[in-house]
């Protein structure tokens, strides 16, 4: 029998330098959330794109930012996949790093470098064109689709939750797939079955009015960053252990299956250390790289700010200090129980220091790797790249899958597309040329292997 899936990957190959060509027009409209610059312009355009491939697709309003959504939805008995990304990206600062504009799209020693590229709009660029090409070789779609496009994932999702409890009834499907973030750094093809979840916030510090001499006040007058010091010393300490009291309780611990394919997951520590000019490790030394990261929760400190720092000398003894950190969650970690922990803690040890914290926070997600869909991604993945994907139980990072595992009730996968250097969220972000075009081959191959899947009940 001929595969239906050949002609289309056929068309995708022939339409290599068009699609980049798309990619790069896209690209050059800029969309940054946390400025609100060109939300709504983009967000049109997706519209616009969406239904002239056609999808049935709105600007669906929602308490920040709106949501675009697409849908196809002719193929009945067939499951409904929703595709899930975000048009919104990172402010492009310090503009001097960058080699080219940040929204001048150039292609360098085959990478295309700009803002957006890999986080997110290559990617769900490459799932529209997945979409596109079915539509043009075949008129029709394997599967049904969904596909949802946030405009505020870069300042946290902050509305995602409640738009999708407020409407279900455009958000039904069986599964989810996402394609963000980078893959394995082996290069290999990577499914990602949860994402860890994650609260930020600021400690304060204020003791005297004013800043003070060293000499005359020292010894008197207590230092708000000697206070912050100590507090931060008793939630974390030197052997890498978080001790906020009750902070691990209740963590779901991994399965066999997914100890197994960490197990199997390539590894080149030295080169890991090297590439970053690292001696060792974060401690506690023992404890296996992947674990550390599909599995066990963070205590970061992303800044720490306070007193003098010109060149020289100042003798002072400041008023105030504060503390940025974040806490990655894995899961049946509530962000808003751990951060009543960390509140109660830091009133059993520093009173004094005022807690600053959005509420919410984002929650962990997890999707077990025997899903019934995770053979058919698997054959997707080889159909399209010619080798089977890396099993990663839990993404490193934090994404809003929780609102597709535990608001929806379905399971959510990431597929990455993005090369695993791809510098999202930094000066000259890049994907290659191959993982966008790879990018669009596998998001026209899944489409293909969940339409063979057997009908629902």
């Amino acid at each position: 029998m001929t595969n239906p899936l050949a002609p289309v990957l056929d068309h995708i190959d022939t339409q290599r330098d068009a699609f980049l060509g798309r990619l790069i027009d896209y690209l050059r409209h800029p969309s940054i959330s946390a400025e609100n610059i060109g939300i709504t312009e983009v967000g049109t355009l997706l519209v616009e794109m969406l239904t002239g491939i056609g999808l049935d697709a709105q600007l669906a309003a929602s308490e920040g930012h709106p949501m675009v959504i697409g849908r196809w939805e002719k193929a009945p008995g067939k499951p409904t996949v929703l595709l899930y990304g975000h048009y919104d990206v990172q402010p492009a600062d310090p503009l001097d790093k960058w080699v080219s504009p940040p929204f001048e799209p150039t292609i360098r020693d085959g990478r295309l470098y700009a803002r957006g590229v890999g986080d997110n709009k290559g990617q769900h660029f490459a799932q529209i064109l997945a979409l596109e090409s079915h539509l043009k070789v075949n008129g029709t779609l394997p599967c049904n689709v969904i596909l949802l496009l946030e405009g505020e994932e870069e300042i946290g999702s902050p509305h995602i939750a409640a738009f999708a409890r407020k409407n279900r009834h455009l958000l039904e499907a069986d599964l989810s797939i996402t394609a963000d973030g980078p893959r394995h750094a082996s290069g290999a093809p990577t499914i990602k079955f949860g994402s860890r979840g994650v609260i930020s916030f600021e400690l304060r510090c204020r003791h005297a009015s004013r800043d003070v001499h060293s000499g005359n006040f020292g010894g008197v007058v207590p230092n708000p960053i000697w206070t912050l010091v100590h507090l931060l010393g008793t939630m974390k300490n030197a052997e890498g252990e978080i001790t906020i009291d009750g902070f691990n309780d209740g963590i779901e611990p991994p399965a066999a299956e997914e100890l197994a394919a960490v197990e199997r997951l390539p590894l080149d520590l030295e080169a890991f250390k090297q590439g970053l000019g690292l001696s060792r490790l974060d401690a506690p030394a023992d404890r296996p790289f992947y674990e550390r990261l599909c599995f066990r929760p963070t205590l970061t400190i992303n800044g720490f700010h306070g007193g003098y720092g010109g060149p020289g000398s100042k003798t002072v003894l400041p008023n105030e200090a504060f503390v940025k950190c974040d806490i990655r969650l894995v899961e049946a970690q509530d962000p808003v129980d751990i951060l009543n922990k960390v509140r109660a803690h830091i009133g059993k040890h520093a009173p004094e220091v005022e807690l600053i914290a959005e509420e919410k926070g984002m929650q962990p997600s997890k999707t077990p790797i025997a899903s019934p869909y995770t053979a058919p991604l698997r054959r997707a993945f080889v159909a399209a790249q010619g080798r089977e994907p890396l099993l990663v139980p839990a993404g490193f990072g934090s994404l809003p899958n929780y609102v597709f595992t535990k608001i929806l009730g379905i399971p959510a996968f990431v597929t990455p597309y993005a090369n695993h250097d791809e510098a999202n969220h930094a000066p000259n972000e890049n994907m290659t040329l191959d993982c966008f075009h790879e990018g669009v081959r596998t998001g026209a191959a899944v489409l293909h292997e969940l339409g063979a899947l057997a009908e629902r009940a």
